[in-house]
């Protein structure tokens, strides 16, 4: 092909490959290698195939399937083999997807490392400072920058009654491959509560987590459900109000996630009948949530929602209602809103009240489920990294 077509006809055909393929590629010629390594097309690549990661505990144990997201979904599942540094995380967590890489971290440690499923490829980063994940406060999120397609990390660190200002913000950039303070100045007020728990997520090109602010109305103290988003390319932080069906509900009947570009709201908890309700933000217009569909499944108990197809359908995790909590698995489902038909994906895991006795964890709203469920597109981001390597403070 390289002898007869122009170099830019050959670009656009490769861009249209898949990854396998394009790694395939990287053999077939000295100039095919340099061109698809090349940080511009690694930028510019885009793969057209959605995968579903599943993640779950069997037998105490921590397994990683890719289910590709098409018209047989979820026929086509490949289990998949952890890097090294993956592997070696305690307890191990994911904080945030974007742009086809996973960001993981465990409250026992103080590395995150970053994970191109896609080219088997992670690199790891030493987080400063954090103590203990869970006990101190400290929150993480990870997102790609959409200018410039550099990985970045952002710690929000709680600071002490003493100190000047309300926290400290620290932000990663692979690029350069060190921690730096934010361009921006500006901070979440002090009165905010951010929980390190609950999963954060990007939506066009913000970072978004779920907190709460205290206020005094009336001489009492209220809290108040809202957003705070992250610029990943300005680094400024902006709060997103919540309408009051939303704001002023507990937090364990809260959770967050995103379909497609739009920001999705998850309201439900288990001991509540099992009905879970999803809104999504309409046309980035804050307090504009619509409350999509409804989630009930007569003589099921919905453990929680996880993710959305790209068709929109909800996977959830659920537990026959006959079953013992303690010794039955849960299993992991698609809901079909209209017809509200389940499809069984074929994974069944370590049910979450048994496992959350082993683990010594906290069971929230997301808590309550031993699956973890990510959306991701192939890309050839970290290909110009060396594998494994570790980033130091």
């Amino acid at each position: 092909m390289s002898d007869y077509l122009p170099i830019e006809i050959q670009v656009e055909i490769l861009k249209k490959l898949p990854v396998k393929s394009l790694i395939q590629c990287r053999s077939v010629s000295k100039a095919w290698k340099s061109l698809i390594d090349s940080s511009d097309f690694i930028a510019h690549y885009s793969g057209q195939q959605q995968h579903l990661l599943v993640s779950y505990h069997d037998d105490f144990d921590r397994k990683y399937v890719s289910v590709v997201d098409d018209d047989a979904f979820p026929r086509h599942k490949v289990p998949l083999t952890v890097p090294v540094p993956v592997d070696m995380l305690k307890h191990s967590r994911i904080i945030g997807s974007s742009h086809g890489l996973l960001c993981l971290y465990s409250g026992y440690g103080e590395t995150a490392v970053v994970w191109n499923i896609s080219i088997r490829r992670a690199v790891a980063v030493n987080v400063p400072n954090v103590g203990d994940y869970y006990r101190y406060g400290a929150v993480l999120g990870f997102g790609v920058c959409g200018e410039t397609n550099d990985p970045k990390i952002v710690k929000i660190t709680p600071m002490d009654s003493t100190s000047s200002i309300p926290w400290q913000i620290d932000v990663f950039t692979l690029s350069i491959g060190a921690w730096r303070r934010p361009y921006s100045t500006n901070l979440p007020r002090k009165s905010l509560n951010f929980d390190c728990s609950l999963l954060g997520v990007v939506v066009d090109g913000d970072f978004c987590w779920l907190a709460t602010d205290r206020i005094t109305m009336d001489g009492e103290r209220w809290s108040v459900n809202l957003i705070i988003s992250f610029d990943l390319t300005s680094e400024e932080f902006t709060e997103i109000n919540l309408p009051d069906a939303l704001a002023h509900l507990e937090r364990l009947h809260l959770s967050m996630s995103k379909l497609r570009e739009s920001l999705v709201l998850i309201q439900g908890y288990l001991c509540n009948e099992d009905v879970f309700h999803v809104w999504m933000m309409e046309d980035d217009v804050p307090k504009l949530f619509t409350k999509m569909f409804t989630i009930c499944i007569p003589g099921v108990v919905v453990l929680g929602v996880l993710e959305f197809r790209k068709s929109g359908e909800p996977i959830i995790e659920i537990l026959d209602s006959s079953c013992d909590p303690y010794e039955d698995d849960s299993s992991l489902v698609v809901y079909e809103p209209c017809s509200k038909h389940i499809t069984h994906l074929g994974i069944s895991g370590m049910c979450s009240f048994f496992l959350s006795c082993y683990m010594g964890s906290c069971l929230g709203i997301s808590g309550m489920c031993s699956f973890s469920s990510y959306s991701y597109k192939e890309t050839l981001l970290l290909l110009d990294h060396p594998d494994l390597t570790t980033y130091d403070i």
